[in-house]
């Protein structure tokens, strides 16, 4: 009996140091994976294409980024053009980007030292992301992270986003690109989803 006793406990003993061994590999996984964040502006009210919008299409983007991968979020936002028509609001916007204004933001930028992926996206504003959105970039360091930038348009595709990103943070890696159609974000799920699947995720 003290024989079949003491086997007993010897594999008890073998079992619960292998669950430990096993938890530990778990925990030190986790703690391995790199963890990312969803910088972004979204522009609520008068759209073009989709009309008087509660919530902005980039918002919506971003919040699929963020379910799927579990990344963190950091909103840029500004007051500034609260309560505009499309037309007025783009041509504020060509007057910014022409004169090189930076909008200020509320709050204050993000502490990115955590992260290691850095999703950046923004509506298409005469060529580019709105200047709000620059106004921040000279507030945060990229400097050998993944930065991967992402557009909502309603025609303009990437226009010359992924280039002033890449101007902005030189030390950065940007890659993987996307652009959506403003339109066809509330349906567009999948395609968001085929993408980071091409990433990885």
């Amino acid at each position: 009996m003290k024989t079949k006793t003491f086997i007993v406990a010897t594999l008890a003993l073998l079992m619960a140091t292998a669950c430990q061994g096993q938890n530990n590999k778990s925990s030190n996984n986790q703690s391995n994976m790199s963890k990312s964040i969803v910088i972004f502006f979204s522009h609520a009210g008068d759209n073009y294409s989709v009309g008087n919008i509660k919530v902005g299409n980039t918002k919506i983007v971003a919040d699929y980024i963020s379910e799927i991968t579990g990344a963190d979020q950091f909103e840029i936002v500004t007051h500034k053009y609260d309560g505009m028509a499309y037309t007025p609001l783009i041509e504020l916007a060509k007057a910014e980007a022409n004169r090189g204004e930076l909008p200020p933001y509320e709050g204050t930028a993000p502490d990115l030292s955590q992260y290691d992926t850095v999703y950046i996206g923004g509506p298409v504003w005469w060529g580019t992301y709105p200047q709000v959105m620059f106004t921040l970039f000279k507030d945060i360091n990229l400097d050998g992270k993944t930065v991967i930038p992402f557009t909502t348009h309603e025609g303009s595709g990437l226009a010359s986003c992924v280039s002033d990103v890449k101007k902005a943070f030189p030390k950065a890696n940007v890659t993987s690109q996307f652009s959506i159609y403003g339109h066809e974000v509330r349906s567009g799920k999948a395609k968001v989803e085929k993408w980071l699947k091409g990433l990885g995720h």
